[in-house]
């Protein structure tokens, strides 16, 4: 089998790494590549991903590794890869184009450039050949090849009109005082789209967006509006007995694919683990309820053991793939579950978590019946232990034993590639959840973990000057700080102070 190298290889980024042994001749984002396209006189192919991005995988699977694909993409277009939690400025620009262009985004970002980089066209996920109305990279290539070389006065008037639109995008302000209307519309528009029986917001596909639940938190404590509270209980409770969060080692999957919390997209992201840690906290520090405080010490629990450098630092993700399928890494047949648990633990355990012996896994893309299960909870335990005329205690015993031994097995499973880079923005994000969490909850060791990341950072990611870096991977530091981890580390660190007093 033939194999390839291009310019990627030098790479630290985990997500250009995986691409680096396409037959794409992938450069990095630079002036190497502008030079190139300018010299070649060539359109530039920009695709943004993530390295824990599923249909980023999919891509790639059935377009950059493929060589008549890459012969296409080489003889018509200079091609780049960028990764877009490396580089969220260049992500930034060119997601507010595909939004304007198309009404939607999303990763893969493919976006077609002049040699001088203004945007022409952008496009999300494509397979290789068309279908279903949906153009395949192949046809890109050719309608394009033919595009820039007889009608170039065409796509520069194209690129110009987008510009003229970004800017007058970048330039919309509003002005005017914030009143307490401003407030009441907020919740309002919240009440309105909200689900009643799945709590969230809207049908699908739907994610946690704890910053929401968030606000309707506070505005429930400065109001006293019960249906606010009631909106933020509802969900939480939903989101943790679903198939978004891991039933066995804890923590929460992407966004879910269906409107009840079933379905996810199976990444784990650092950060919405710690926008969850905060709502769930809030959460029971406006009710008192121990099922939520419970719920942020489960996300830490698997955040500490998963997603934390041996010095402290939290890495960014993990992937929703393995063994070239999502979500294989979390879910069972029934065989491999009986096969861990006694006949009577395991009739507990499938009765509580909706497990079938021909599964109840259904991929998303296909329809098709996996034979696979996803754990999921429909059941209050109380009512659960009383039909089946077991003490509540005894019940949460015969669970968390089952789950252990579940997780102990499932560790020898192949793992989802783990994005090991250190970002300064989403390890101050952290830092602040663990240190309002650890203060919440009364919870030293989340304190001490926010602390050991705080020291890391400011050991690792600061330059001679005292300017942050952005990223850390492998003892390299790169990438001056933007303005989100200067804010999320003065957040990081401020919330670390409340929580130490150590100056």
């Amino acid at each position: 089998m033939e194999t390839y190298s291009n310019r990627l290889a030098n790479e630290k980024s985990p997500y250009l790494l995986q691409h680096a042994h396409n037959p794409v001749n992938w450069y990095p984002w630079g002036e190497e590549a502008f030079e190139a396209a300018a010299k070649e006189k060539k359109l530039i192919f920009l695709s943004i991903g993530y390295s824990t991005c599923h249909w980023c995988h999919v891509m790639e699977r059935e377009s950059f590794t493929d060589k008549e694909v890459a012969d296409a993409m080489n003889e018509t277009f200079i091609s780049i890869k960028v990764d877009r939690e490396e580089r969220p400025d260049i992500d930034d620009i060119y997601m507010t184009v595909c939004q304007m262009t198309l009404g939607g985004g999303g990763w893969p970002l493919n976006v077609i450039l002049t040699p001088d980089r203004r945007p022409v066209f952008a496009l999300t996920y494509m397979p290789k050949e068309s279908r279903r109305g949906m153009m395949g990279i192949l046809e890109l290539c050719s309608n394009l090849k033919e595009l820039w070389s007889n009608d170039r006065e065409g796509v520069e008037k194209r690129a110009n009109e987008i510009m003229v639109n970004l800017e007058g995008y970048a330039r919309k302000t509003r002005t005017g005082e914030i009143g307490k209307d401003v407030f009441q519309n907020a919740f309002q528009g919240f009440l309105d789209s909200f689900d009643d029986a799945n709590g969230g917001f809207g049908t699908s596909p739907k994610f946690p967006t704890p910053h929401n639940l968030m606000y309707l938190t506070r505005y429930y404590r400065r109001t006293g509006e019960e249906r606010s509270l009631q909106m933020v209980t509802k969900t939480l409770e939903k989101m943790r007995n679903g198939g978004i969060f891991d039933q066995i080692g804890f923590g929460f999957h992407r966004y879910s694919t269906d409107a009840a919390w079933v379905v996810p997209h199976f990444e784990k992201m650092i950060y919405d683990q710690a926008l969850l840690i905060m709502a769930y906290s809030e959460a029971y520090q406006a009710t008192r309820n121990n099922f939520y405080s419970k719920v942020a010490t489960e996300i830490f629990e698997f955040v500490k053991r998963e997603l934390t450098d041996p010095e402290g630092g939290f890495y960014s993700a993990l992937d929703a793939d393995s063994e070239g399928m999502e979500g294989k890494f979390y879910t069972w047949t029934a065989a491999e579950l009986r096969s861990v648990l006694d006949e009577y633990s395991y009739q507990i355990f499938s009765d509580y978590f909706n497990v079938i012996d021909t599964g109840n896994f259904v991929e998303e893309s296909t329809g098709r019946r996996t034979g696979r299960n996803l754990l999921t909870v429909n059941y209050n335990m109380e009512q659960f232990a009383r039909d089946r005329n077991i003490k509540k205690k005894d019940l949460e015993r015969i669970l968390e034993d089952s789950r252990k031994k579940l997780l102990a097995f499932r560790e020898k499973r192949i793992r989802p590639h783990l994005d090991d880079k250190v970002l300064a923005d989403m390890n101050g994000l952290m830092i602040a959840a663990l240190s309002y969490a650890g203060r919440t909850l009364k919870n030293s060791e989340m304190v001490e973990s926010a602390k050991k990341s705080a020291e890391f950072i400011l050991h690792n990611m600061l330059s001679d000057n005292g300017n942050l870096y952005h990223r850390y991977r492998d003892g390299n530091v790169a990438i001056d700080g933007f303005l989100d981890d200067y804010s999320f580390m003065i957040y990081g660190l401020l919330e670390l102070y409340e929580s130490t007093m150590n100056p």
